[in-house]
């Protein structure tokens, strides 16, 4: 997993497991972890991140917007998917190392009624449609997260 995904990975747990209230206190947890960034970068992170700041009765709050996270994670999917491959039955979705309990979370949380559930080891998900009818529907749907995020790459 690349150093930025790390990072990613540990702001999403701070945030959910804290109450950060400001940018430079999440600095400093960051940095007692050994984990140095910058403001700007954090500004940036929690843009991908889809992060947003609200209101509790303890006062003000970062917490991670589901909806705009959502989509910002389903653009690092789409890194992180090599291939997809099927036969009459099951989808076989190949993944960077490492990799491949995220996506399997990630389609898991869609609750997409086509997918009966998947199955992450560590490069290669087993994706369980509910009927092998949706098979072209679901292989379809890995393909268009691959290919969306090619298009932003340019």
């Amino acid at each position: 997993m690349s150093a930025k995904l790390k990072r990613l990975n540990r702001i999403k747990e701070l945030l959910n497991f804290k109450n950060i209230s400001s940018h430079e206190s999440l600095v400093n947890f960051l940095a007692d972890e050994g984990i140095q960034v910058t403001q700007a970068t954090l500004s940036r992170d929690f843009a991908e991140l889809g992060v947003i700041r609200t209101f509790t009765e303890r006062g003000p709050r970062y917490i991670l917007d589901a909806h705009e996270s959502g989509k910002q994670i389903a653009k690092l999917i789409g890194f992180e998917i090599l291939s997809v491959e099927h036969n009459e039955s099951l989808i076989v979705i190949r993944t960077l190392a490492g990799r491949a309990q995220g996506i399997a979370h990630f389609i898991d949380r869609l609750n997409n009624p086509e997918i009966l559930g998947t199955v992450g080891g560590d490069d290669t998900v087993l994706l369980l449609p509910s009927s092998e009818k949706n098979i072209p529907n679901l292989v379809m749907l890995v393909k268009k997260m691959m290919t969306e995020l090619v298009g932003d790459k340019n």
